[in-house]
C-alpha cells in the first residue's frame, strides 16, 4: 500500500514551482493535494484570481496527483489530523511570513505519529506574486472586473476599500501591500469613487452638479490604472429612468457595484447638519428606482446598494430597518447605513437587529464621522464592506496646503522638499515616461 503524500497548494497561478513539488511527492507514494479554499486564501493574502472549483479541475489533470481535497483554513491542522499522512511535503518558502506559526503546529502534529515533513527548495525567479505582478501591468478586462466585487466579499468575511478621484491616487491603492505583525497582507480590496470627492477635486460642490459625463472621465482615468473592482458612489440615482442608463453604462465599463441614497430633491451631502436641506425619497419610490436598475443590468454579477438616510434624518432605527426590509424585497444587493454621530452607536445598534434578518445583504459602512471604530469592531458586528469614503483627497489637500505655505514663507522650495517625492521618482511612476 502506498505511502500518503499530502501536498498543501492555494494553486491559483500554476508555474513550475507548482510542478516541481508534485513531482517530488509523487516520488514518495499516492499524491494527495490539499488545495486551499478561496476563504482559506484570502485569510493571509488577496483572493485567487480562480475559484476553487476552476483550481481543482487544473490540479486533478496534472499527472502525478492521484485526489484533491479541500483545506478550508490557513492552518494544515485540520487535514493533517483526519488523513494522517506519512509525509507532507512544501515548499520553503514557508520559513518566513504568515504560513511561519502555521509550519510549527504542522510539525508537531506529524511528529505525534512518525509522520514526516519534507521542504522543497523554493524554484527561484518564478513565483505567484511575480505573474500576479505581471497581470497588473497588462490590466484587467470590464467583464473580468465586474465580478470580482462579489468574488471577494465571498471569500473573505469584512472587506475594506478607500476613494480614489484620479489615476494617481488609484495607483497608489493599486500597489499598497503591506505586512502586518504575523506576516498577513495588507491591502484595500477595492476603490470607491465618492462624489464628494470627485466634485470636490473639481472645485465644484456636491450637489451633482458635475454630471455623469464628466464624472465617467474620472472612472476612465481610474479603470486605465487599476485592476481593482469599483464600487460609484451614485448620489441619489437622478430621475428613475436616468437611473437605469447609469446601470448600463456602469455595468458596460466593469464596475462592480453602485450605491444610491434614498434622498430626492437638490442633493446636500448627509454630513451637512441642517436636515432641512435633505428630503428622503418614499419607500414605494425608491423600491421602485432599485427594481429598474435591476432590470436594466444585463449580468448578475453588478450590485445595487440602497444607502438609507434615515438616522441622517433623525428618523429613527424603526424607519432604517423598515426600509432595508422594503429595499432589500425590491432586490438591493447590500444595504448602505449612514449616521452623523461620533461614537457609531447607532450604527451598532442597527447592526444587531439587521443581522437577524432572513434575507440579509452584505451591510456597507463609510465610518467617516465615528473613526474611533476598528475594523475589528466592524467585523464584530457584522458589517461586511467598509469605505473610507475621502481621507486620500482630504490629506492630499492638507499636504498640498503646507507644501505651497513652505514654499511662499521660505522663498524657495528646499524646505518643503523633505516631504515629497523628487521630480525624478514621479516621473518613474507612470509607465511611459
Amino acid at each position: 500500500m502506498k505511502k500518503i503524500v499530502y501536498v498543501p497548494m492555494a494553486a491559483d497561478i500554476i508555474h513550475p514551482g507548482h510542478l516541481n513539488i508534485i513531482k517530488k511527492a509523487s516520488e514518495l507514494g499516492y499524491v494527495m493535494v490539499g488545495l486551499f479554499s478561496d476563504k482559506a486564501i484570502a485569510s493571509y493574502k488577496r483572493v485567487p484570481f480562480m475559484s476553487y472549483e476552476q483550481r481543482k479541475e487544473i490540479i486533478e489533470s496534472i499527472k502525478g496527483v492521484d485526489e484533491v481535497v479541500m483545506q478550508d483554513e490557513k492552518d494544515y491542522d485540520t487535514n493533517l489530523l483526519k488523513y494522517k499522512p506519512d509525509f507532507m511535503i512544501h515548499g520553503d518558502d514557508w520559513n518566513n511570513g504568515p504560513l511561519a506559526s502555521s509550519k510549527q503546529k504542522a510539525i508537531d502534529i506529524m511528529q505525534s505519529w512518525g509522520g514526516q515533513i519534507i521542504e522543497v527548495k523554493y524554484t527561484e525567479n518564478i513565483s505567484s506574486s511575480i505573474i500576479n505582478k505581471n497581470i497588473k501591468e497588462i490590466g484587467i478586462l470590464p467583464q473580468e472586473r465586474l465580478g470580482s466585487l462579489r468574488n471577494i466579499l465571498n471569500a473573505k468575511p469584512i472587506i475594506k476599500g478607500i476613494e480614489a478621484h484620479n489615476g494617481i491616487s488609484a495607483m497608489i491603492i493599486e500597489n499598497l501591500n503591506i505586512k502586518d505583525e504575523n506576516g498577513v497582507s495588507q491591502y484595500f480590496d477595492f476603490l470607491w469613487l465618492s462624489s464628494l470627492t470627485d466634485s470636490s477635486s473639481k472645485g465644484k460642490p456636491d450637489i451633482e452638479f458635475v454630471d455623469l459625463t464628466s464624472r465617467m472621465a474620472t472612472v476612465n482615468d481610474i479603470l486605465e490604472v487599476s485592476t481593482k473592482p469599483i464600487i460609484y458612489d451614485g448620489d441619489t440615482g437622478s430621475k428613475i429612468p436616468h437611473f437605469a442608463l447609469t446601470v448600463k453604462r456602469l455595468e458596460r465599463l466593469g464596475i462592480s457595484a453602485v450605491v444610491i441614497e434614498d434622498k430626492i430633491g437638490l442633493k446636500q451631502n448627509s454630513l451637512c447638519e441642517d436636515n432641512s436641506k435633505h428630503t428622503q425619497d418614499s419607500i414605494e419610490n425608491f423600491c421602485l428606482k432599485i427594481q429598474t436598475g435591476k432590470q436594466a443590468q444585463l449580468t448578475s454579477d453588478f450590485m445595487i446598494i440602497a444607502r438609507i438616510e434615515s438616522l441622517i434624518l433623525g428618523k429613527g432605527l424603526d424607519d432604517a430597518l423598515n426600509r432595508a426590509k422594503a429595499y432589500i424585497e425590491a432586490g438591493a444587493d447590500g444595504i448602505m447605513i449612514h449616521s452623523r454621530q461620533k461614537d457609531g452607536k447607532e450604527i451598532l445598534e442597527f447592526c444587531k437587529i439587521y443581522n437577524s434578518f432572513p434575507n440579509r445583504k452584505p451591510l456597507l459602512v463609510v465610518p467617516t464621522n465615528y473613526p474611533s471604530l476598528s475594523e475589528e469592531d466592524f467585523k464584530n458586528a457584522g458589517i461586511n464592506i467598509i469605505v473610507y469614503a475621502n481621507q486620500l483627497l482630504r490629506s492630499a489637500y492638507t499636504a498640498m496646503k503646507e507644501t505651497a505655505t513652505s514654499i511662499l514663507t521660505h522663498k524657495r522650495s528646499l524646505e518643503a522638499d523633505k516631504n515629497y517625492i523628487s521630480a525624478l521618482d514621479l516621473i518613474k511612476l507612470i509607465k511611459g515616461n
